[in-house]
């Protein structure tokens, strides 16, 4: 019989920023790094990350990638869209939370990538992800 598979290392904090244009939906040219998952045979899972920019956007894209462990293989997993927005003190940056319904399972050593289609400033935190035992 199998057993339930729990995170046992919390993953939260790291973070990549991103902010050379890439408009390839196909996994090709410059993607950060978010989050790499355990070397172990157990790999780990995301449940949230936390995508914030750091100044001024423009109608725009951020896209999440997941790549392999050896990187050859890299495929689109979700597109969310930036808004217009020229923060002050009255108006906060772009930032939006994205919940992985279930859990995003990542095998060992795979990788999640972003990438933003306009030269603009975005970091990009799990907030709640971790290995698997």
């Amino acid at each position: 019989m199998a057993s339930a598979n729990y995170v046992v290392t919390p993953k939260n904090g790291a973070f990549a920023q991103i902010a050379t244009a890439n408009a390839a939906r196909t996994g090709a040219g410059t993607l950060g790094t978010v989050f790499t998952a355990a070397a172990s045979a157990a790999g780990s899972r995301i449940d949230r990350i936390a995508i914030n920019a750091t100044g001024t956007t423009t109608a725009g894209m951020i896209r999440l990638f997941v790549a392999d462990a050896a990187g050859s293989s890299i495929r689109l997993i979700k597109e969310i869209p930036v808004v217009a927005i020229t923060p002050s003190a009255t108006q906060p940056s772009f930032s939006v939370e994205v919940v992985f319904d279930n859990g995003l399972i990542l095998e060992n050593a795979a990788t999640l990538r972003a990438g933003t289609e306009k030269s603009e400033t975005f970091n990009i935190t799990p907030i709640v992800a971790g290995d698997f035992v």
